[in-house]
């Protein structure tokens, strides 16, 4: 298959270069020198979306068993109202421009929270350089999707940099740049013993259900949700266990019509609590009853955060060749410019909602 006449922008490039990108990126944080030193921080809140509040989620699994103070994601144009001058809000936007984040960026300044920020430029990075809040300006030139090392890895390095966290998920990034580097070619080829295209093969034609695990996997399900609509144009759905089986369990007896063109994508790690393993055990044979493709994936790594971030690599791979067996340039995102063009005349014009 000629996968260059599908994807005429080069998505394969940008999920490929992943380790180049982490690489990149802790180069860019090494060289981060703060101005600013923050106080008696009881609290942090990641304010973004898409792929840069994902990056904030990610951190927030990535460091669960470091973190001593309670860290959130924000998506949407207000903070909470519990923001105070004892919170750290990180505005993360890759363009720069994103509505939602320059709304919650003002509310944080009214909140008197303590500030700073990513990017590649815009009107974030002209807000925090005028106001001056520290922030780290990343590579333009990207989809933000595409652009995950440089929301994440920065994001560790303003939280480092002030004493938050220690220096071990650096070497963890390392290990995973190793790691990624050796596995990618085979993660990049057009064949049935790549994984990531068997995968893609038996589920492109469906209608995708991801489950992850509650405070490991689980934003690694979200990630693979939001990649198979954004690359490959395809509806997913994702849910997270134990959580899923005090409600949405029973929700697999009807509409069999609907089941039967669905795939369970079950997504794994080697540290995953007993009982969950036994919950993940029991729920697999319940659903084997309604006629459902299911599969197990789990990836290599000699720590969970290094599994976390290959298996985030893995379904990156994964969307990109449901794609091309869709015959849909993974790069594209049609819909949402249609629809910042629509939000931006209208409210322009002050045109009534609803």
């Amino acid at each position: 298959m000629n996968t260059h006449q599908i994807d005429t922008q080069n998505m394969k490039k940008a999920i490929y270069d992943f380790p180049d990108h982490l690489e990149k990126a802790l180069n860019i944080g090494k060289q981060f020198q703060p101005k600013n030193v923050f106080n008696n921080i009881q609290n942090i809140v990641v304010t973004g979306m898409g792929g840069s509040a994902i990056g904030g989620d990610i951190c927030h699994t990535l460091l669960s068993d470091e973190l001593k103070v309670p860290l959130i994601v924000n998506r949407n144009y207000s903070l909470p109202h519990w923001v105070n001058e004892h919170t750290l809000v990180i505005c993360s936007s890759y363009s720069g421009n994103t509505e939602e984040t320059l709304a919650a960026y003002e509310d944080a300044k009214a909140k008197d929270a303590q500030i700073c920020g990513i990017s590649t430029g815009g009107e974030l990075t002209e807000k925090l350089r005028t106001d001056q809040y520290d922030f780290i300006t990343t590579p333009a030139g990207l989809q933000p999707r595409a652009a995950l090392a440089f929301s994440v890895v920065p994001m560790l390095y303003l939280l480092n940099s002030q004493g938050l966290i220690g220096d071990s998920i650096f070497d963890d990034i390392s290990d995973t740049i190793d790691l990624l580097r050796v596995l990618r070619d085979d993660y990049a080829e057009d064949n049935d013993l790549n994984p990531t295209h068997s995968l893609a093969m038996s589920v492109y034609q469906s209608l995708p259900i991801i489950y992850g695990t509650s405070g490991s996997t689980s934003v690694v399900a979200l990630r693979w949700k939001g990649q198979f609509s954004e690359n490959a144009e395809m509806m997913a759905y994702y849910n997270e266990l134990p959580e899923m089986n005090h409600n949405e369990i029973v929700g697999w007896e009807n509409n069999t019509e609907i089941i039967e063109k669905m795939s369970v994508l079950w997504l794994k790690d080697l540290d995953e609590n007993e009982r969950i393993q036994l919950r993940q055990k029991i729920t697999r044979g319940i659903i084997a009853d309604k006629n459902v493709n299911q599969h197990i994936i789990s990836v290599s790594g000699s720590s969970a955060r290094i599994r976390l971030l290959h298996l985030i690599h893995f379904g990156d791979w994964v969307s990109y060749w449901c794609a091309i067996h869709h015959n849909t340039d993974p790069t594209p995102v049609k819909p949402i410019m249609q629809l910042k063009e629509e939000l931006s005349s209208k409210l322009n014009k002050g045109i009534e909602l609803g």
